[in-house]
């Protein structure tokens, strides 16, 4: 009896020595802690062309209706949770031989056809195949990770049940008809969207890197600050005249002041300190990437309408230009939110921010102007907010040393 339990216990660690896979990642590094990989930022590569796929569908058409809107916030979601799915992988293992590597890059693929198909969607498959070549990667990494420990399996299990559920759902997608499939694709993103949530307790067995998952989540966010700046960027002429330079410099301060915000909440600590399985954290940052997104191509609309002479912006830009700034500004108080409980001056700031960004939009017509009087109001919000970010964190500093 003694015999079987030892081989039994030693079983699961000889299984993973001959899979490869190491168990849990550790914390820290030399430098102090874990960083992201050369892996990891090749294939965030792949997803910088997917982002400029899915804000391309938007043309530029400076009224999109609402199915319009949808559908791209519906991509966007699918885009961003199939680059999620892996952080979450890596951020609890970190297997780095060859069979891992060939995986992976089985997945940059499946990214690869995702980017096709966004411009062709429900009617194109590639979507869908790229969607399931990205996921069935996914679930064979947690296949492969599972023996590593008894941890492990708990933790792999939530995820090969409840996506395992989500990938057939998106198998059935390819045999019905066109129009029936963004339908299942819903379906299927729900269950996705639901698995950590239901199977929280069980993922907080084996808590996210602290410092890993807000590194990586910021890298993405960056990136679609980044696919924000280049819709702004090509909405400029090529052999600008010297108003359109001033304009296109006033639109670009909206960014620059979303970047100031978030690398200081970021470099400041506070993202780390009640992570847990790190759900309510990535999750927040969905619709923040998504008004992101929006933002730089609201924002690029803008500057070709003061490039074609427009003395009046439609209502729809707006209502999106609005919009996606006081998504950004609650987001950014539901991150500050897990860290700490807001104060009256943390709610004032957010409220000055929304309020002032919807009275802007709501009010100013005219392009020129809008764009002033809204640099304006980010700006203010950004030198608000960073000095309660100081304050909170020198009061954090001070408890530390007490």
């Amino acid at each position: 009896m003694r015999r079987g339990r030892t081989v039994g216990a030693r079983f699961p660690g000889w299984l993973a020595g001959r899979l490869g896979v190491r168990g849990p990642a550790p914390l820290t590094d030399e430098a102090g802690h874990r960083h992201a990989t050369w892996l990891e930022l090749f294939l965030d590569v792949i997803f910088v062309y997917a982002l400029a796929a899915v804000v391309a569908r938007l043309g530029t058409d400076p009224t999109p209706s609402l199915n319009a809107m949808l559908a791209v916030s519906g991509l966007f979601l699918v885009v961003q949770w199939a680059w999620m799915g892996q952080v979450y992988y890596d951020t609890r293992f970190h297997p780095d031989d060859l069979p891992h590597r060939l995986l992976v890059l089985v997945a940059l693929v499946g990214a690869g056809a995702m980017t096709l198909g966004v411009d062709e969607v429900p009617e194109s498959a590639l979507l869908p195949v790229g969607y399931l070549i990205v996921r069935g990667v996914l679930l064979l990494l947690y296949v492969r990770a599972r023996p590593t420990s008894p941890t492990a399996r708990t933790v792999t299990s939530v995820y090969l049940i409840g996506f395992g559920l989500g990938w057939l759902i998106w198998l059935v997608s390819l045999a019905v008809p066109t129009t029936l499939r963004p339908v299942l694709w819903i379906v299927a993103m729900v269950v996705e969207l639901a698995t950590p949530w239901v199977g929280r307790r069980r993922l907080e067995q084996w808590p996210v890197d602290s410092r890993h998952l807000p590194e990586r989540v910021g890298q993405f966010t960056i990136i679609v600050l980044g696919s924000a700046l280049a819709s702004l960027l090509f909405a400029v002429p090529d052999h600008p005249r010297p108003h359109m330079i001033i304009n296109a410099g006033l639109a670009f301060v909206v960014p620059a002041a979303v970047w100031w915000v978030y690398t200081t909440f970021v470099t400041t600590g506070l993202a780390v300190t009640r992570l847990r399985a790190g759900q309510a954290y990535t999750y927040l940052h969905i619709p923040l990437g998504g008004g992101l997104l929006l933002l730089g191509w609201s924002l690029g609309e803008t500057v070709r309408l003061v490039d074609a002479g427009a003395t009046r912006l439609p209502l729809e830009l707006r209502l999106v230009l609005a919009a996606s700034v006081m998504v950004w500004t609650l987001c950014g108080l539901g991150l500050f939110a897990l860290s700490t409980r807001p104060t009256r001056a943390r709610l004032a700031v957010t409220g000055f921010g929304v309020a002032s960004v919807g009275l802007v939009a709501a009010t100013v017509r005219g392009p020129r102007l809008l764009l002033v009087l809204l640099a304006a109001s980010v700006v203010a919000y950004a030198v608000l907010l960073n000095r309660r970010l100081a304050a909170v964190r020198e009061e954090w500093d001070q408890q530390s040393d007490g």
